[in-house]
């Protein structure tokens, strides 16, 4: 396909079909990165949530999109893609695999939030940008697809809910949407766990499942707002519910206890949203810490490195569940990913997203039945509308109080 004086074609589409020409040289595609645009805007669902894409631009008239939501960090996020594209200017984008590991490991000081997200979004940029120039969806690039559909949960459903009877009635919403599983986050407070707080949650968590019925899938988010004896009093009152997973009962930041919570409880724990690369997954493998981990395509390394860590946690007989609280990029992307990893379960949306994520995106999400479909076409098969991030400028931090509920 590529030597000396021959050319590759591409085709690339986006509206209408556009054909890019790439020369090749000494066996090499010839074409490099031109410019580096950072895109922000309100994801409109509360202040200061913010979507971070980024436009990586090519001499051959191909770009690729990638996207770096990190709420509550805004600033940081976009000096560090600016700071990046300083080094990808003049790079050839096919590179991906020497481009990421130079940005990983350019200074001393790297990993972190900031940095990997950063890192994540040029990844998937490239992804793009090769999809593109080879007239392929990205997942032919992983190998090629396992399944045409990806298993959905819901989550963003219970906005505004506060009683059981309100939980109950939105979960019927998503059960008549056609979804076979949802996550709600029934804990409030920080550590201590109280008498309230455990009839509160138990309250909730039955008047869902009783609604629901039998059979469908409900996953428990604590946001690591528990300490190790109230996250196992909280999982042993929830028990009887038949929870599919306790997602991020602890802090990550201790495998040990961690990985002895989890034996003593027989809910099956989740965790990952925090973790950044293989290296961040490593001691939570090793230890048994988790039954389902849940890596972040915007956070901790991009495509590239959610396969890494996807393989990894295979050999430990360990699924995935791929954490998306982001914008549609991130949504597309972990459905390729999804689509071709061995062992993925489902795959996180906020349906509350939805409205926006396809008026922002050239090609809709389809979901039926609770699954989406895989996007076919060129790289992602799809695009952002630049005049869309425009008509929804981004907004400013506001904190979520430690006292309440997530969702």
């Amino acid at each position: 396909m590529v030597g000396d004086g021959r050319e590759l074609l591409g085709r690339l589409t986006q509206g209408s079909q556009v054909t890019v020409t790439i020369s090749t040289k000494k066996g090499r595609m010839n074409v490099e990165i031109t410019d580096v645009k950072v895109l922000q805007m309100s994801a409109d669902h509360r202040k200061g949530w913010n979507w971070t894409f980024v436009k990586v631009i090519t001499d051959a008239g191909i770009h690729g999109v990638g996207e770096a939501s990190l709420q509550y960090k805004d600033r940081s996020l976009k000096a560090e893609l600016e700071d990046f594209a300083g080094f990808l200017k003049g790079r050839n984008p096919f590179e991906i695999e020497y481009i990421w590991n130079a940005l990983h490991r350019r200074v001393t000081w790297t990993g972190g939030p900031v940095t990997m997200s950063a890192i994540s979004a040029i990844d998937l940029a490239l992804w793009d940008i090769k999809g593109k120039a080879l007239g392929v969806p990205v997942y032919e690039l992983l190998g090629g697809k396992l399944r045409d559909r990806v298993m959905a949960y819901a989550n963003g459903w219970s906005v505004d809910a506060t009683t059981p009877a309100e939980y109950a009635r939105r979960a019927q919403e998503v059960v008549d949407t056609g979804y076979q599983a949802l996550k709600l986050y029934p804990f409030r407070g920080a550590q201590l766990v109280t008498k309230q707080d455990c009839d509160e949650t138990t309250a909730l968590v039955a008047a869902v499942r009783e609604q629901v019925g039998d059979g469908f899938l409900i996953a428990l988010d604590a946001r690591a707002r528990l300490n190790a004896w109230g996250a196992m009093r909280m999982a042993e009152k929830v028990e009887p519910y038949d929870i599919t997973w306790f997602e991020e009962p602890i802090l990550f930041d201790n495998p040990d206890v961690l990985a002895e919570l989890a034996r003593a409880i027989r809910i099956p724990v989740a965790t990952g949203e925090q973790l950044y690369t293989r290296w961040g997954f490593r001691a939570i493998l090793e230890k048994g810490a988790a039954k389902i981990i849940q890596p972040d395509i915007c956070h901790a390394g991009g495509i590239s490195e959610l396969r890494k860590i996807a393989t990894m946690a295979e050999t430990y007989y360990v699924p995935i569940a791929p954490h998306n609280s982001n914008g549609p990029i991130s949504t597309v992307a972990s459905c390729h990913l999804d689509a071709c990893t061995p062992n993925f379960f489902m795959q996180e949306i906020f349906v509350n997203f939805l409205p926006l994520y396809n008026e922002l995106l050239t090609e809709p999400i389809v979901i039926e039945g609770g699954y989406l479909k895989v996007p076919e076409g060129p790289g992602w098969g799809t695009d952002i509308k630049e005049e869309v991030i425009q008509a929804h400028p981004a907004g400013a931090y506001s904190p979520v109080p430690a006292d309440q509920r997530y969702f």
